[in-house]
């Protein structure tokens, strides 16, 4: 039997470590991170700062490749969300998450600026204004410009960069925590939850004068309640690609070894298994299992990093086309409940994106496009029929009734089955 002085022990050891778990992950780290940094080379469309949020929060780094990608990132991602601004788009998610990323560089906030309408502006004053435009908008529709996760996001950037967050901001996060507004589709948005609580520690952490601090220290108790009532008998959080950011949260609020050991190893095992293929699901998962969150930009300094991060050459892969085909089934459902149904014969462990294209190819009457986001390319149109995220509408994919927790490009084929794409509203 133990004796009550190593019982005693242990409990103050566990209790004294938040999430820790064993130290032998180190290595699965290491190859997340060289993964994470490969996928800067062969990325399409504008740089991620996720990506590179994630390479600058690791413990490795290989800080000539991180350099050249904060070039394209003040580049080519800055020149869009100048057009976005000065075509005045609500684009509060990508600019926080563009200051998030500077921050983790260390890089001098007050130097980077955009010009709208001939007056130039700091990245911060129209982070600001973006927010405040969002905060009126709840206001006025009950609901953010464009949705509380970005909303979230721009509460996290705003604390993270030291600067003040304005009452009426915060306070309609705290209230949207209280009201139960994270809905997406018929379901609690975890993401949403886990972003608002990184976003709300932070404000608790700086000793930002909030409205009421008691409703603050609710919110972020419900939050915490929501995400671990929300862990599946196998540990995701979720679904496996909400677990990351969900765990980030946890660790931001302090949870301790048993809230989330279990949510842990199930982003170590799914890592092992390459679950994580997409190098956004990837940029989620590494600060989380080395024991940070989006918060710790806060506090990061750029002093004596390690630079050992070195990239082995990969032996080419060839790619082998299934010649096994399955029958898959696609119903079309429009914002008017009209369906329609297609079929094609597509190889097996081909994308959905892939079997979409054929069915386009052969069959008259199917049509989509699609437009590019930091998880991939994502439907946009089908058959005429947009879902914007301007009119709170997108399309849902299952199969067989089972929502799909990939994008189009991600998800494979691997059996018959019938895919529903269906115009939703959130």
């Amino acid at each position: 039997m133990l004796s009550l002085a190593l019982i005693t022990g242990l409990l103050a050891f566990a209790s004294g470590k938040p999430c820790d778990t064993e130290g032998a992950n180190s290595e699965l780290s290491l190859s997340l991170n060289k993964n994470l940094l490969r996928s800067l080379e062969t990325q399409e469309g504008l740089p991620n700062p996720s990506l590179y949020l994630a390479l600058r929060l690791s413990d490795s780094h290989n800080l000539a490749k991180e350099s050249e990608y904060l070039n394209r990132l003040k580049s080519q991602l800055h020149d869009d969300i100048q057009s976005s601004l000065s075509n005045s788009q609500p684009v509060v998610g990508l600019l926080a998450l563009y200051t998030l990323a500077l921050k983790s560089s260390c890089y001098d906030l007050n130097t980077v600026t955009f010009t709208v309408s001939e007056k130039s502006e700091t990245l911060l004053t129209h982070l600001k204004k973006q927010m405040e435009d969002e905060k009126d908008h709840i206001a006025f529709s009950h609901r953010p410009l464009t949705n509380y996760y970005q909303y979230s996001l721009g509460v996290l950037a705003l604390c993270a960069s030291g600067l003040r967050v304005n009452n009426h901001v915060s306070n309609k996060l705290i209230k949207a925590v209280e009201h139960e507004h994270f809905i997406h589709g018929d379901s609690e948005s975890i993401d949403t939850n886990a972003m608002a609580g990184m976003a709300l520690q932070c404000l608790k952490d700086a000793g930002s004068h909030v409205q009421n601090a008691a409703e603050l220290d609710t919110a972020l108790s419900k939050i915490k309640q929501k995400l671990l009532a929300s862990r599946r008998t196998d540990g995701h959080i979720g679904n496996e690609f909400s677990t990351g950011l969900a765990v980030q949260a946890l660790i931001a609020m302090g949870s301790h070894v048993a809230e989330c050991a279990a949510s842990m190893e199930a982003m170590r095992t799914g890592a092992r298994s390459n679950t994580y293929h997409n190098p956004m699901a990837i940029s989620q998962i590494l600060p989380a299992l080395q024991q940070k969150s989006y918060v710790t930009v806060k506090s990061k300094e750029c002093l004596n990093e390690d630079d050992t991060l070195v990239l082995e050459p990969i032996e080419p892969v060839v790619l082998f086309t299934s010649e096994s085909k399955v029958t898959v089934m696609v119903e079309v459902v429009t914002s008017s409940g009209a369906a329609a149904v297609y079929s094609v014969d597509a190889p097996k462990g081909s994308s959905l994106l892939e079997a979409l294209e054929l069915l386009k190819g052969k069959t008259v009457g199917f049509t989509f496009e699609k437009e590019s986001s930091l998880w991939g390319p994502f439907l946009s149109m089908v058959n005429g029929e947009q879902a914007r995220q301007s009119d709170r509408r997108y399309w849902h994919l299952s199969s067989d009734g089972t929502s799909l927790s990939q994008g189009v490009n991600d998800y494979k084929i691997e059996a018959a089955q019938k895919i529903t794409i269906k115009n939703t509203s959130y």
